[in-house]
């Protein structure tokens, strides 16, 4: 394209809409002066060219959206698009000349993106927090499991378990989690978004002080369990939360900001507990003190709004008033944006969010059926969905870890070294990669990052293979090889699964469909977990997992929707 196309670009998307371009998709040959017309009179001397730019690239229109990258990409151009359309349509109409629609449109879209920092830390931070606790509970029962075992260290009679029920002990929060992915599928629509992290909190506080005081194996598998179900609950609540309450221009960030809680979790946890690991009934602690975070979080869910989407969601469905619910969302996102309240832009958002919800159950039952997620633009999507966080899970992520202690000890490692300081180096490195993550997934993209990452993955991978057979004299390949995977993971299925679940299930299904995302996930962790703790006697588990890496690849080269896809699940706030 030449340069002068290239810089008329800026100038056709201040002056042309879909809804203009609609006007003429099956006139391509009108004459510039109809054109010319519809934007109004113009004193311009370059009105030729001008002319000749706009024709141009009204034609091509439906291309915009693939050359708009970045921070302008989806969420921006979509943004825009829903705020001009009305005054476009205006000014075709002959309500408002072509400067004064033009005017209009960008007055609207910089309100629209306007809001105060302060307002989107607390609906961020809070839901994060269910993030954090999950990775807390990783970290901890890495300390917990060698603590309880210990004669000296345990501080009980029935330190000596068996391998099915260790097994019990270590895995109880995973399978908790996965029976509280089954039970909020029929009832997170009910529940809504804030309800649902305020159960998840209190389902943590409970989890940890059984498990802190238990008594006998019994009541600790109990507690455990009781965690896990908050697990459940927070991670499907958290990123729909997050995505349905934050502003658009920074959504992406705030959801991959979401993984880097559940890092920071996991390093908390083993810092804990490589400073409660010498104590007797040191893993009581290490459990326990869970619980004053789960509280925080409980209390900081009580005193933020619902969200706003949610509340139209049940009016639409006729659940609700929906006079009641449309102020009360007008309320709530004005809330959220640090806005007066009654704000004219927030309630010009609702209206427009409630009229695309509209659209969405014209003619269609309002509960939608079971089937319904298996259908149509939802089948896509969780397949998208479902895959990624299943990918999560046999790239062997769970897998290397177990290995990490016996390949940095191949590596040169001393036996000093114990287990809890080589996991706080780890957690340490994958807090940095996801921090790396989190600043560039808008600039990037969401398609760059994953191809790139399971690319890295599979290389770290061969480097392991490669170490094994050939290069066991050149430690350093070990070592270098699983910070690459630590990292390749940490930028790109980490954060990136997450983030793409929460935004590409139409609002329809769009709670049903995530309960069934944290459901493959936990389920294929359960499985991926089974299978490492078989294979942990074998000699090298690598070959496998590298097989995954390499089908996976052409999967996120092909299937995956770039960053020029639709906005979150057709919604406007």
């Amino acid at each position: 394209m030449s340069c002068s196309c290239a810089s008329a670009t800026p100038f056709a998307l201040r002056h042309f809409s879909p809804t203009l371009h609609s006007r003429n998709k099956n006139n391509h040959n009108a004459p510039p002066a109809q054109i010319l017309h519809l934007q109004g009179s113009r004193t311009s001397n370059n009105r030729g060219e001008w002319v000749k730019g706009a024709f141009f690239f009204a034609q091509k229109l439906p291309l915009l959206s693939k050359i708009s990258e970045g921070r302008r990409g989806r969420e921006s151009w979509y943004a825009y698009t829903t705020t001009t359309t009305t005054t476009t349509t205006k000014a075709v109409n002959g309500e408002h000349s072509g400067d004064e629609a033009t005017a209009d449109a960008a007055a609207a879209h910089d309100q629209q993106d306007v809001f105060s920092w302060s307002s989107v830390i607390l609906p961020f931070l809070f839901p994060a927090l269910g993030g954090l606790l999950f990775g807390y509970d990783i970290g901890a029962t890495s300390g917990a499991s060698i603590s309880l075992q210990s004669p000296e260290l345990s501080g009980t009679t029935w330190f000596s378990f068996s391998a099915v029920q260790l097994g019990l002990v270590v895995s109880g929060s995973l399978y908790g989690a996965l029976l509280g992915s089954l039970l909020v599928y029929p009832i997170a629509d009910f529940l809504g978004r804030r309800r649902e992290l305020i159960s998840a909190a209190a389902l943590y506080t409970i989890g940890a002080l059984i498990t802190g005081f238990a008594p006998d194996l019994g009541l600790l598998i109990i507690g455990r369990l009781t965690y896990g179900l908050g697990i459940g609950l927070a991670m499907h609540g958290a990123p729909l939360y997050i995505a349905e309450t934050s502003p658009s221009k920074i959504r992406g960030t705030l959801i991959s900001l979401k993984e880097l809680f559940i890092v920071l979790g996991i390093l908390l946890g083993y810092l804990v507990g490589s400073v409660e690991i010498d104590k007797i009934g040191g893993w009581r602690y290490m459990y326990g003190l869970s619980a004053p975070i789960a509280v925080l979080m409980g209390l900081g869910m009580l005193s933020l709004p619902p969200s706003p989407r949610w509340l139209l969601l049940r009016a639409v469905q006729g659940k609700a008033s929906l006079q009641e619910y449309k102020q009360k969302a007008i309320a709530a996102l004005s809330n959220l944006r640090g806005r007066p309240a009654g704000d004219k832009v927030s309630e010009k958002q609702i209206e427009d969010t409630l009229v695309s919800l509209k659209s969405s159950y014209e003619d269609k039952d309002p509960e939608g059926s079971f089937w319904e997620v298996f259908q149509g633009p939802s089948l896509k999507a969780f397949i998208i969905g479902g895959g990624l966080v299943l990918f999560q899970q046999i790239t062997g992520q769970p897998s290397v870890l177990y290995y990490a202690g016996p390949i940095l000890q191949s590596a040169g490692f001393s036996a000093a070294s114990d287990a809890a300081r080589v996991s706080v180096v780890v957690g340490v490195f994958k807090l940095l990669m996801t921090g790396v993550a989190v600043l560039k997934v808008d600039d990037i993209g969401r398609r760059p990052l994953l191809i790139g990452g399971v690319s890295g993955i599979a290389l770290s991978l061969i480097l392991l293979s490669a170490y094994y057979k050939f290069l066991q004299g050149f430690p350093i390949v070990a070592v270098a090889a699983l910070l690459l995977y630590v990292g390749c993971y940490q930028i790109s299925f980490g954060p990136i699964s997450w983030l793409m679940v929460s935004e590409i299930f139409p609002i329809r299904t769009r709670g049903r469909g995530i309960s069934i995302a944290v459901l493959t996930n936990f389920g294929s962790n359960a499985v991926v977990t089974l299978l490492s703790l078989r294979s942990l006697g074998g000699r090298e588990p690598v070959p496998s997992l590298r097989s995954h890496c390499f089908d996976i690849t052409p999967v996120c080269v092909f299937g995956c929707p770039g960053d020029e896809g639709p906005e979150l699940g057709g919604n406007r706030i």
